[in-house]
């Protein structure tokens, strides 16, 4: 008879497969989502009075684009910096660090991390460097001490060479929290707050009440197809339903340029994710081979998006996975 696992082992296990085990065929998805051919630029934009971010590229990680796939912001307050996420290689997070002085001589005190995927974290170890206190969901560490998280640490090395190597650590929080959170520093009020399991386990939301500013970390991926990975994605849409109720004016997301019509531009993300569980949720109670499933669904409203070619099928499988183990 086989051995039954649970949900989250056999996605994580998929997970490993999909991104960890790439090899060489990671030029190719690279090349599919035209990543660039020099390092890409960098430059902090105001997105709130004192909240700022840097943009990454809608691309896959590569050794062209230094891993610089997503966005990491900061918070300028009377007593420090407050950062949110650090980027995915030590040379992007000096390279924030170099942002940062343009702005503000202050110093970096505190790291709060959405969440421990690689393209937002392989730069914390700058941070703590520089002795910043790390804040981030309890969740993470489960991760962190993964044989998922080592596998990928392990193929990055491979994979993004120079930028990744075997100087690059994972680097554990100072404060691992578990429930809403407020931070202050010096004159500014920060909310933290858990909304997952939904992207990961650990997702972690940080507001700013004073600008009506979020930071939604990859609960949002705003003009290109989510990566849903491991994720949870009855959660996720739950999560998103959570952070409308934020009065939110502006959205720093994850990945993606900011937002501000909070409503229309979450839409994008929960409609993906609602469409995944719905085609693939047929598929899984048909007992429809996922081949047959993926070529008959009409993926038009979607094939259009960066990433697409790259994502989509693999967000596919992983939701038929999902579905065919929440079935009855």
């Amino acid at each position: 008879m086989p051995q039954k696992i649970d949900r989250r082992q056999l996605l994580q296990r998929c997970a490993c497969l999909a991104w960890g085990g790439m090899g060489a065929s990671w030029a190719r998805y690279a090349e599919a989502a035209d990543a660039p051919v020099s390092a890409p630029a960098m430059q902090a934009r105001e997105a709130a009075p004192g909240c700022w971010y840097v943009e990454g590229l809608s691309a896959l990680g590569s050794p062209a684009n230094q891993n610089f796939i997503s966005n990491a912001g900061f918070i300028v307050t009377s007593a420090g910096v407050v950062v949110v996420d650090a980027l995915g290689s030590p040379a992007l997070a000096e390279r924030l660090l170099a942002e940062i002085r343009k702005v503000t001589p202050q110093q970096v005190t505190h790291v709060v991390l959405t969440h421990y995927h690689a393209d937002h974290v392989y730069g914390l170890q700058v941070f703590e460097r520089l002795g910043a206190r790390i804040l981030a969901h309890q969740g993470g560490r489960e991760y962190l001490n993964s044989d998922t998280a080592r596998l990928r640490l392990q193929a990055s090395r491979e994979e993004l060479a120079p930028w990744i190597d075997s100087k690059t650590q994972l680097v554990p929080a100072t404060e691992w929290i578990s429930q809403r959170r407020e931070l202050t520093v010096g004159d500014t009020r920060l909310v933290l707050q858990p909304v997952g399991p939904a992207h990961t386990p650990e997702d972690l939301a940080v507001y700013l009440p004073q600008v009506k500013a979020l930071y939604a970390g990859d609960l949002v991926f705003r003009s290109r197809i989510p990566f849903v990975g491991q994720a949870d994605s009855g959660n996720w849409i739950a999560s998103l339903d959570r952070l409308l109720e934020f009065d939110t004016r502006v959205i720093i997301p994850g990945h993606g340029p900011v937002s501000t019509e909070a409503r229309k531009d979450m839409q994008l993300t929960r409609d993906y994710l609602v469409y995944l569980r719905q085609t693939m949720g047929a598929a899984a109670r048909d007992m429809t081979p996922f081949d047959e499933a993926y070529q008959a669904t009409d993926w038009s409203q979607y094939e259009h998006l960066p990433l697409f070619k790259a994502a989509n099928r693999m967000n596919a499988y992983n939701t038929y996975l999902l579905m065919e183990h929440e079935s009855p």
